[in-house]
């Protein structure tokens, strides 16, 4: 969704939406000079306001929040990198990750 879509949609204003792009909360993809969000982004927003408008959260928590959730995000997909390597070993081996996972949880 173009700009003015995505503030309408939020009931959000322009400077709203620049600083929380200049903090880097929103990263929206630009095509032809204009800016593009996505879903993730409307997510991301929705977060945002929830944290400053609800919770009473200064723009320093949103920024500890924010990287947070970038830092959750990345080790999902290393997660799921691991997951599929494993999936890519033999079965003996596979059996053998797993018990040394489930030996791990035992301490």
């Amino acid at each position: 969704m173009d700009d003015l879509e995505f503030r309408l949609y939020l009931k959000i204003d322009v400077v709203q939406l620049d600083f929380w792009i200049e903090q880097g909360w929103l990263i929206p993809e630009t095509s032809s000079g204009r800016r593009q969000f996505r879903d993730v982004d409307v997510a991301r927003a929705r977060l945002i306001l929830d944290l400053m408008g609800n919770m009473g959260v200064n723009a320093a928590g949103v920024d500890v929040v924010m990287e947070l959730v970038d830092e959750l995000h990345g080790l999902r997909g290393t997660i799921g990198r691991l997951m599929t390597a494993i999936g890519r070993q033999e079965r003996d081996v596979q059996r053998r990750l797993f018990e040394s996972l489930e030996e791990l949880d035992r301490v």
